[in-house]
């Protein structure tokens, strides 16, 4: 082996860099911290002493890297941490109870919590270690019998999963991640787009497992091959693709006259404005089917009284629903700017507000596709 060709190999050991904010990393190390501790102190609760049940066994910490740092793994979603850990304790315990030598029971274990993992569809890596533990952990571990599964594998794994819940729900993360996600619209057809069919035959092809699902590698794609298509219409404005009229509300109109209003112009958010009509909210199909959802037998007697009285005063009204944390942008913003607003807006609809801050038009991401393809088929016909 050349010089050369030993630096290039010794290359590819460099890792890629980290495309995360340092805020967010300490956000995982914060809720690696609280995880660990509430698991631990669950712990200590237990009959016992740690003589008999470990307060912490180490693959927790590996559960909690995955959990807190990279939440969106598929390695790191609950059936991966509670099924791969109680297969792989089960496997471990079964291992060391039908065979004597230690290495060999740990290399059977490992081996065949990694094809029971695979079968139920619950990997998890640190579950390797929680097999290895079953064999290796000592007098102590190995007297609880079958009864490490549930103790303290079950608890700890139930106790740290909780945690990493309700952090990433308190901190504004989606977890878990759900096997199927709203889709964004999808980016203009062209010779380059791609479509499911070929991102599932380009996974199939591949010889190894990719950490990432499906759905988010394809909304990333999506996302990118629209950002990089809307690059080159940075002249047009969203002036040019808005739609102008807009069915709007008040926070006082009522939520059923809302509804009524979605049901009747084919929308799914409606802006929600002051006098000034200035945007002070946005309430959306979700939001108000909340009030439905919710509806009681009391609550609808109490609605039935109100429309033989011919009252609405008790009403739910859309202030009580609306979202108030409104992103909006102007009508001379480039569409540009549009692609990571809508890929992290939870409504897919943007208020368009002119240069007094007045409600001015809406739009959403059918709005944006047609207006690339508009402008896409416009500078083709004036090339040629």
């Amino acid at each position: 082996m050349s010089r050369l060709a030993l630096l290039r190999w010794l290359h590819g050991f460099l890792p890629a860099p980290v495309a995360l904010r340092w805020s967010e990393r300490l956000r995982g190390g914060l809720g690696a911290l609280l995880g660990i501790a509430l698991t631990g102190g669950i712990g200590r609760l237990l009959p016992g002493n740690a003589a008999t049940i470990p307060y912490l066994i180490a693959p927790m910490g590996a559960s909690a890297v995955l959990l807190f740092a990279v939440p969106a793994s598929p390695l790191a979603q609950p059936w991966s941490i509670i099924g791969g850990n109680l297969v792989s304790a089960t496997v471990g315990v079964s291992c060391a109870l039908l065979i004597h030598d230690p290495v060999e029971a740990a290399a059977l274990a490992v081996a065949l919590a990694i094809c029971a993992m695979f079968a139920l569809r619950c990997v998890h890596p640190p579950s390797g270690a929680v097999a290895l533990t079953a064999v290796l952990g000592g007098p102590s571990v190995h007297a609880l019998g079958y009864g490490f599964v549930l103790a303290p594998v079950a608890i700890q794994s139930a106790a740290l999963l909780g945690a990493a819940i309700v952090f990433h729900a308190l901190t504004g993360h989606r977890y878990p991640h759900g096997h199927a996600i709203p889709k964004p619209a999808a980016a203009p057809q062209d010779a380059a787009s791609f479509t499911r069919a070929d991102l599932k035959a380009a996974l199939a092809r591949r010889s190894e497992l990719l950490d990432v699902d499906p759905d988010d590698l394809e909304t990333l794609l999506r996302e990118t091959q629209l950002q990089a298509y809307a690059r080159r219409f940075t002249e047009f404005r969203c002036a040019d693709i808005m739609s102008r009229t807009v069915v709007s509300v008040t926070p006082q109109t009522s939520a059923q006259e809302a509804l009524a209003l979605l049901g009747r112009h084919r929308v799914k958010a409606l802006p929600v404005i002051d006098a000034a009509r200035r945007v002070c909210g946005i309430v959306t199909r979700a939001d108000l089917a909340t009030v439905r959802r919710g509806a009681s037998f009391q609550g609808l007697r109490s609605a039935l009284a109100r429309a033989m009285r011919g009252s609405t005063a008790d009403a739910p009204r859309v202030a009580a629903l609306m979202t108030t944390e409104v992103r909006t942008v102007t009508s001379n913003t480039a569409i540009a700017e549009l692609v990571p607003m809508f890929a992290h807006f939870g409504h897919h609809h943007i208020p368009v507000v002119d240069a007094h801050d007045r409600l001015a038009g809406m739009i959403t991401e059918a709005d944006l596709i047609a207006g690339l393809y508009q402008q896409s088929f416009a500078a083709e016909r004036k090339q040629a």
